[in-house]
C-alpha cells in the first residue's frame, strides 16, 4: 500500500505542507503511522480523507463543522448530499452561463449583419434578443392548441361529404370562432413593436394590429411615439400592460 509523505499528500491535493499540519494539529487528518525518524506517513485512506476534508473547504464550511461530520456514524451520507448540493449548484450556474454566452453570440451575429452600428442598434438587438424564446414557446402553444381545430375541420368536411350530415361542420365554424378570436386577443395581448426610426417599443390597438399587413415577425404599423408608419419588428410584451 502507498505512502505518502506530508508534502506529497499537499501536493496531491492542491494545498500547502502548513495547511495538512494544520489538520493534523486540529485532529482531522491524523498519520496513519510514522517512519523510524519521525516523519508522518499518510496512508491511501488517508488520502481520500483529505480530498473530502478540501471538498468540504471549498464548500465554506468551517473546521469544527468538518470535525463534527467526520466523526458522525455515517458521515458519507451527510457528505453524499453535500456533493449532490453542489453539483446541482454547478449545474445552474453552467445553464446561466451557457445562456450569456449565447446571447453574446446573437449581439455579435446581430451586429455582423449592420454595416455601422450604434447604441440604439445594439439596444434594438437586446430586446430581441430578451422575448426570443417567449415569443417561440407563445407561438408553439399557438400551433399545438390549433391543430384540434384544424382536426375537426377536416373530421367535418368529410363526415358532410360522406354522410351527408352538416352539423358537424356548423360546430367547428362555432369552435373554430370562438377560437380563433381568443388567440387573437392573447398574441396581441403579449407583443409589442419595435420601431426602426427611433427605437421605441410600443403597442398598437388591436383592430390596427389584427389588419395589419404583416410578415412572421414584424407588421406594417404607426408608431405610437414617432408617427413613423412602416414595418415594425415585433417583440415580447411581458404580461402586455
Amino acid at each position: 500500500m502507498s505512502k505518502y509523505t506530508t508534502g506529497e499528500i499537499a501536493k496531491r491535493c492542491g494545498v500547502t505542507v502548513r495547511t495538512v499540519q494544520y489538520y493534523d494539529v486540529r485532529g482531522i487528518l491524523i498519520p496513519s503511522e510514522l517512519s523510524e525518524g519521525g516523519r508522518r506517513l499518510y496512508s491511501e485512506d488517508d488520502l481520500k480523507r483529505m480530498k473530502i476534508i478540501c471538498f468540504l473547504r471549498e464548500l465554506e464550511l468551517p473546521i469544527d463543522a468538518i470535525a463534527q461530520i467526520l466523526k458522525e456514524e455515517h458521515p458519507e451520507k451527510v457528505i453524499s448530499l453535500l456533493i449532490e448540493q453542489q453539483e446541482n449548484a454547478l449545474s445552474d450556474e453552467i445553464h446561466e452561463k451557457q445562456e450569456k454566452l449565447e446571447k453574446l453570440r446573437e449581439l455579435k451575429n446581430g451586429l455582423k449583419g449592420q454595416a455601422a452600428f450604434s447604441l440604439e442598434s445594439i439596444g434594438d438587438i437586446a430586446v430581441l434578443m430578451e422575448g426570443k424564446k417567449k415569443l417561440k414557446k407563445m407561438r408553439w402553444m399557438m400551433i399545438l392548441t390549433g391543430i384540434p381545430v384544424k382536426a375537426l375541420q377536416w373530421f367535418s368536411i368529410i363526415f358532410w361529404i360522406v354522410k351527408g350530415i352538416w352539423w358537424p361542420f356548423l360546430v367547428w365554424v362555432l369552435v373554430a370562432a370562438v377560437w380563433g378570436t381568443w388567440v387573437s386577443r392573447y398574441y396581441f395581448h403579449h407583443v409589442k413593436y419595435l420601431c426602426p426610426e427611433c427605437h421605441e417599443v410600443f403597442k398598437p390597438t388591436l383592430k390596427e394590429a389584427f389588419w395589419a399587413n404583416h410578415t412572421p415577425t414584424a407588421r406594417k404599423l404607426t408608431c405610437t411615439a414617432c408617427g413613423h408608419k412602416g414595418f415594425c419588428v415585433e417583440v415580447w410584451g411581458g404580461d402586455g400592460k
